[in-house]
């Protein structure tokens, strides 16, 4: 076996840096993503070295390497952060990568780590699910927690005063945007951080830390990995101290993904902008179809013109996201669509290949209609899909 081979992926073994991809010119996206992270090649071994399973390390001497204890740090580990980094900020510097082992797991470090008693955070009002589980952990650690809606950058009317601006653009379920670039001015202007959802958009939709950003976060079960298979997270930050911060409180808690799924998740990068650009499509093409059903249907797609959220996005946004969002008229009504489709899964979560929906109000705590539907649109034909929404508006209709 050959010495590149036996090494764990430490610095010297070959590991691609940031800016490695060599040609003329910046590599496009659909390279850097089928690129991104790989070591350099060596003779025999595979492009994509297989997934390291160690709790420990040998460590004879002192710890100085990079890889001592299965918590801290994993070869496995390194390489899919410095993929991630690649997409997320290709032409930074000092910027550092951290996953974790779900999209919470990522979003509770930045707010913990972050925040101390006494210290007060901005959050959406219209955000992801999960977040009031941590408005309720942050309060009783003696936080103070502000919400206002991400529409009309109403989270600056909360913001003096805060440690930490946490935006979700766009947000899930409704798809409001904010202007990011705005926020972060105003927010750095008064002395806060702000960190970024972009679990929507990926990538290859937003670059937060481009667009200001000192932290952008995001759930990797969704759209980056896109199999539906895999929990996990990530955190990319620019600065040093507060990812060191991040990567304390990571190693504090445990929140770390196995081998085996940061190897997967790895992989399916690959095809992320195939996968992207075909649902990114697609979910034009019926955002346009439930627009144009004789119902009025409440249609929201930040790439739809005329969207209220779309003069906005299209200044900070590369493609505008897989997920429809639309209400009918009851509960009822909306059950008997998502019993009629054919080729779309009812279930939770979003960015899968597979299509799925699911009525919103199912779960309680989203501020939505009982009719309101979240459709994540997946890389089946588009006019096989938008024929199955057609036809399930009909027969729910009946």
């Amino acid at each position: 076996m050959s010495d590149a081979s036996s090494s764990t992926g430490q610095p010297g073994d070959g590991a691609r840096a940031r800016g490695g991809l060599s040609g003329a010119g910046a590599p496009g996206e659909g390279t850097r993503a089928v690129r991104a992270g790989l070591p350099e090649p060596v003779k025999y071994e595979p492009t994509l070295p297989g997934p390291v399973f160690a709790a420990h390390f040998h460590l004879p001497g002192e710890p100085t390497g990079p890889y001592t204890y299965g918590r801290d740090e994993n070869p496995t580990w390194s390489r899919l952060e410095q993929a991630i980094g690649e997409l997320e900020a290709p032409d930074a510097d000092g910027v550092e990568t951290l996953v974790f082992a779900s999209g919470m797991a990522a979003i509770s470090s930045v707010l913990f780590s972050q925040l101390r008693a006494g210290d007060a955070v901005v959050l959406p009002s219209d955000g992801y699910q999960a977040l009031p589980l941590a408005r309720a952990q942050l309060e009783a650690y003696g936080i103070e927690v502000r919400t206002a809606p991400t529409g009309g950058d109403a989270q600056l009317d909360v913001l003096d005063g805060a440690r930490l601006l946490w935006i979700e653009t766009p947000s899930n379920p409704g798809l409001d945007v904010c202007d990011v670039r705005r926020l972060v001015k105003a927010a750095h202007a008064r002395g806060a951080l702000v960190a970024v959802d972009n679990t929507l958009a990926t990538p290859l939709g937003q670059r937060p830390l481009d667009l200001g950003a000192d932290f952008s976060v995001a759930s990797g079960t969704k759209q980056l990995t896109g199999h539906g298979d895999i929990l996990l997270g990530y955190v990319v930050g620019r600065d040093a101290e507060a990812m060191a911060a991040v990567r304390r409180w990571r190693k504090i808690v445990g929140a770390i993904p196995g081998p085996m799924e940061a190897w997967l998740a790895h992989r399916s990068i690959a095809t992320l902008q195939l996968r992207v650009d075909r649902q990114n499509a697609t979910a034009l093409a019926v955002a346009e179809a439930l627009r144009d059903w004789p119902e009025e249907l409440a249609v929201r797609y930040p790439g739809l013109p005329g969207d209220p959220s779309h003069e906005v996005a299209a200044q900070q946004m590369r493609r505008f996201g897989c997920v429809v969002s639309f209400a009918l008229p009851s509960r009822e009504r909306a059950d008997r669509f998502l019993d009629a489709l054919r080729l779309v899964d009812d279930a939770t979560s979003f960015g899968g290949v597979r299509s799925t929906a699911e009525r919103r109000g199912r779960w309680g705590g989203d501020a939505v209609p009982e009719g309101f539907i979240r459709l994540s649109v997946g890389a089946e034909d588009p006019e096989d899909l938008v024929a199955d929404v057609r036809r399930a508006l009909e027969e729910s209709a009946r």
